[in-house]
């Protein structure tokens, strides 16, 4: 038997463990896209809440101060709560697009004294 049957085998194998890694790293590209993208909601709800009750604090519009400083950190005013001098937010931000995939990502904050 001269080995012919085989030839050819190393190449595709190759090919196939080259094509399973791209995909691993582009899955876990699009972990990291989420974990950034609500890391970013998260710090955009905590300091529209803290402006939401320090507005509330003074008297002012406790959720349009909320939404402006949400909208200055590239997210959107989704709710806002105000209970006396308490303000409770969700924001959204839009998440990663993989694969036809479409998400916004939501994180909450609340402040008060």
């Amino acid at each position: 038997m001269n080995g012919r049957g085989e030839a050819g085998a190393a190449s595709l194998f190759a090919v196939a463990c080259l094509s399973v890694l791209l995909l691993l790293g582009a899955a876990l590209g699009v972990v990291a896209a989420m974990f950034t993208a609500h890391r970013s909601a998260q710090a955009a709800a905590d300091l529209s809440a803290i402006a939401g009750a320090s507005a509330a604090a003074e008297g002012g519009d406790a959720c349009g101060s909320a939404a402006r400083i949400a909208s200055a950190n590239g997210a959107a005013l989704d709710s806002c709560v105000v209970s006396g001098r308490e303000v409770a937010v969700t924001v959204a931000v839009s998440g990663p697009r993989w694969l036809g995939q479409s998400g916004d990502l939501f994180a909450e904050a609340r402040a008060g004294p």
